[in-house]
């Protein structure tokens, strides 16, 4: 899968089926990334992709399609980047790398009215990455709602990660890493909670 921010248009002439489809994606994820969800037009993307105006319908039926194929790569993109993390607060690392990297994917992922609430490939990706979150709160001491937790975490990384991308907190930041500098964050919040990093 591509990164939002590496996505070229290609000839008409070098398609396969299955490129098509990418393609598509791929102008879609360029839209939005500049311009937002909102300036998304099928046929737009068609001339942006060099092909027929009807290939992004044959795919995505419509735009709500389109936009809950993105959707659901974005949950699968996020529960990969989530696997294998060490702990509550690395998977709220990752979770804000994952924005950074993806943030066209994000910007849709979270909208539900732009969405085919019923569509199975969105709701098993977001299925995946939803345990992928879960999984970090185990390693919680002394939580009496592990649920309220989960959603406390999440609410930190997400809303980190929607003030970083919106440039809110650019000043705050200044030079730090912003990685780093919500460690420090989730750190302040869960101070009795979290284990410490390796290596303090």
């Amino acid at each position: 899968m591509t990164s939002d921010r590496d996505t070229k248009s290609t000839p008409r002439s070098t398609y396969h089926h299955g490129d098509l489809r990418q393609a598509v994606l791929a102008a879609a994820l360029d839209v939005i990334a500049a311009e937002g969800p909102g300036a998304l037009s099928l046929r737009d993307l068609a001339r942006r992709a060099g092909v027929s105006h009807a290939a992004p319908a044959h795919h995505f039926k419509d735009r709500t399609g389109l936009l809950t194929a993105i959707a659901a790569e974005g949950y699968e993109l996020l529960a990969e980047t989530l696997r294998s993390s060490p702990g509550l607060r690395e998977r709220g690392v990752r979770y804000v790398r994952f924005a950074v990297a993806h943030p066209a994917h994000f910007q849709v992922m979270f909208r539900p009215e732009l969405l085919r609430a019923d569509d199975p490939d969105l709701l098993a990706a977001r299925e995946r990455a939803s345990a992928e979150l879960r999984t970090g709160v185990a390693d919680l001491a002394d939580v009496p709602d592990s649920r309220q937790a989960g959603i406390a975490a999440w609410s930190l990384a997400h809303g980190f990660a929607t003030l970083l991308l919106t440039h809110n907190v650019t000043a705050a930041l200044g030079d730090q890493d912003p990685e780093e500098y919500f460690r420090s964050l989730a750190g302040l919040l869960f101070a009795a909670q979290l284990p410490a990093p390796d290596g303090e």
